[in-house]
């Protein structure tokens, strides 16, 4: 899928609603090929005013799952304390990008959102030395994509990114495998198209965004309409180009081409009632399935559990989270991140 087009100018930046430090610029894409109007991405950047080499500094852009958007302030002011130049996206019909009459993070192909990850990269490219993706949940399963689909184009961006961070990346159908096959034979039936064309889900009770936000059980604060406790809805050609996606990584037909850093939660809690468990579990994903699949991704893959751990392991309890942190920046540092290229 070619986006050699050149992309039109963002808008200038602004100030974003995560306070002061924070900017945001919008990124028009243009037409949407799913048809829903004009889809748009928001790039959000954590700058300081006392910051006077943020230029030098290498680049990590932050990259959403699927019912989320960018708000993780406490993350950009850590990596920017160790030396990062930090930016989350939020993708098209996502978060800040989501535009009236949108389905929510709706895309029939996961490679449409090249697009936008292409042109935000050759923007902080010509800003940053050097760029690292830490790409979480639906987001790990679209940086992995990219990443092989940028390693088999002549793009330079692809020389420029020499790392991959993923935070429980969603790389398999966490359903028993009985299941997963009745669901395909669902989404691939006519009739069940149209009985799923209105989307399913997203009114489920979610042990997840109880766990998280201070509302209910958690600590966070965040917005309830980019990312609702009980998620958006999911729709049939959705679940059929991730679960698409998914199948060629599990033939061995995707290679990001750098190292990988995968994080995951120790283990996985998946239980429809709320328990405490909730808060030291991943409640989302099958953290097997992560660990079992992560290694397919390249030559060069690590990964790491994390006791205690949520879903997004940066959204963790203090220990965890911390721990999380640091696993990335000891492995930043043993690929000569930050220091040597930012010199």
């Amino acid at each position: 899928m070619n986006h050699a087009h050149s992309a039109p100018e963002p808008t200038p930046w602004y100030p974003d609603a995560l306070g002061p430090d924070f900017q945001a610029r919008t990124f028009d894409l243009g037409h949407d090929p799913d048809g829903e109007g004009h889809v748009a991405a928001v790039l959000v950047r954590y700058l300081p005013e006392s910051c006077d080499d943020f230029a030098q500094r290498p680049a990590l852009l932050l990259i959403h799952g699927m019912t989320d958007y960018f708000f993780h302030q406490h993350i950009a002011k850590r990596f920017h304390q160790e030396g990062f130049a930090v930016y989350g996206i939020d993708l098209r019909k996502s978060g800040r990008a989501h535009l009236t009459g949108q389905r929510w993070h709706y895309a029939s192909d996961m490679r449409l959102y090249f697009e936008e990850l292409n042109t935000v990269s050759a923007q902080l490219l010509a800003t940053h030395p050097t760029m690292v993706p830490i790409a979480h949940s639906t987001g790990g399963l679209i940086a992995a994509l990219w990443m092989d689909e940028l390693r088999g184009s002549d793009q330079p961006t692809h020389s420029a990114i020499p790392a991959l961070i993923l935070n429980s990346p969603w790389l398999d159908m966490q359903f028993p495998p009985l299941m997963v096959k009745a669901l395909r034979g669902v989404l691939h039936s006519r009739l069940g198209n149209r009985m799923l064309r209105g989307g399913f889900g997203g009114k489920l009770p979610s042990n997840y965004g109880r766990s998280l936000h201070a509302s209910a059980e958690g600590e966070w604060h965040y917005d309830l309409h980019l990312k609702p406790i009980r998620g958006h809805k999911k729709y049939p050609a959705w679940i059929k180009a991730v679960d698409a996606s998914q199948q060629r990584i599990h033939a061995g037909a995707v290679d990001v081409g750098v190292p990988v850093l995968t994080l995951h939660a120790k283990r996985s809690f998946f239980h429809t009632r709320f328990a405490e468990q909730a808060k030291r579990a991943d409640t989302v994903l099958d953290v097997e399935q992560i660990r079992r699949r992560a290694p397919l991704l390249g030559q060069d893959v690590t990964v790491v559990a994390i006791d205690n751990a949520v879903h997004d392991v940066f959204l963790s309890s203090d220990k965890p989270r911390n721990d999380a942190i640091q696993a990335c920046l000891k492995w930043l540092k043993e690929l000569g991140l930050p220091d040597t290229l930012a010199q």
